[in-house]
């Protein structure tokens, strides 16, 4: 994997810069700005007066919320006092319902409160590549949230990027291909490596994980010492459910075995075949990614993210359709929660030629 803060330092840290006031809302309680006058992503909203109290206002503001999200795919709220977990659990109910349980998982997370989990407990000195949330999964949030509760001392960054930008960057020919063949994800539990079945399925029944298996069309083997294979078939675009527009939504990047780190890559290549791999990526009639389109997909993300500090009690929404997350590495203690909202399928948002 690239090293995520060498490709986004060439956007510039945006924690310095001034501000540009674009907007006030007609209530006079908030205002909107960017973090550069040359981005309009994130949108940041800012409290115009003393003493607005974020999730009042988010519940009587949801069409505002909504309509600027669809436009930006990004906003950071920022200087409200929001100073708890719990308040910024209740911020995601105003907003747009309750939030969601962590199911059918890919990366390891704690619970935090409720619904409301740790951004990834990865180590701190490794950086996560660009994608959406649970893009390979039969179900996922149409909205994310990141809540800064403790910024990291250094670092700690969670760049994003705007999908509309980065489905630009694809060559047309490479979007073809993968539109026509799909990408099957390959997924191993149970030797070692990765997250167990039973924490994925969030169950210890084989015979729950077959239900989950057959009812969202993902092909499973239990193979010796109860170890699992799955396979799943999916489409790389999918159409936004508000804008119609061709989304790039999928984890053929992010799960391919050469988006690892090279030392990684390298001690897993030498255990596993390729079949194998705790995930892995092929596409959808089983036949071998080129490194070359890799390459080129992962050029496409890393081009497009920008980055910026956490300060403490942000809040990051993102269209999780619309918007990719990553992270760099830190110092220090970090403490960054996620919240998940608004289950989609790849079925409602079938995308068809």
């Amino acid at each position: 994997m690239k090293n995520l803060p060498s490709q986004t330092n060439s956007m510039g840290s945006l924690k310095n810069v001034k501000r540009k006031v674009v907007s006030a809302s007609p209530e006079k309680l908030i205002e909107t700005d960017y973090l550069h006058p040359d981005l309009c992503f994130p949108l940041v909203i800012r409290p115009a007066v003393k003493g607005v109290n974020l999730l009042t206002w988010a519940s009587g503001n949801r069409d505002f919320i909504e309509a600027q999200l669809i436009k930006h795919g990004a906003i950071l709220f920022r200087d409200f006092d929001l100073n708890s977990v719990g308040e910024f659990e209740q911020l995601i109910a105003a907003i747009c319902g309750e939030a969601l349980e962590y199911r059918y998982r890919a990366s390891p997370r704690s619970q935090v409160s409720g619904r409301i989990y740790t951004s990834t407990d990865y180590p701190a000195d490794q950086s996560i590549f660009p994608h959406n949330e649970h893009a390979y999964s039969p179900v996922f949030p149409g909205k994310i949230f990141f809540y800064c509760v403790t910024p990291a001392e250094s670092g700690g960054e969670t760049p994003i990027g705007s999908t509309r930008k980065i489905f630009e960057r694809i060559d047309r020919k490479i979007r073809d291909r993968f539109i026509e063949k799909k990408v099957m994800y390959v997924r191993n539990f149970g030797d070692g490596f990765g997250l167990p079945w039973q924490t994925v399925f969030q169950t210890t029944a084989p015979a729950d994980v077959e239900k989950y298996c057959r009812s969202h069309g993902i092909e499973f083997e239990w193979k010796e010492g109860g170890k699992l294979r799955t396979r799943q078939v999916s489409p790389v675009v999918i159409k936004h459910p508000r804008t119609g527009e061709t989304v790039w939504f999928n984890h053929a990047t992010f799960f391919h075995v050469s988006t690892l780190p090279a030392a990684i890559r390298d001690s897993l290549l030498a255990e596993f075949k390729e079949n194998d791999l705790p995930t892995n990526t092929f596409y959808g009639d089983g036949s071998a990614i080129e490194a070359s389109v890799l390459e080129q997909l992962r050029d496409a993300y890393l081009q497009e993210m920008v980055s910026f500090s956490w300060q403490k009690s942000d809040i990051l929404m993102l269209d999780n359709l619309l918007s990719v997350h990553a992270r760099n590495p830190y110092t220090g203690s970090r403490k960054v929660v996620v919240g998940m909202a608004e289950p989609l399928n790849h079925t409602m948002l079938d995308f068809r030629l």
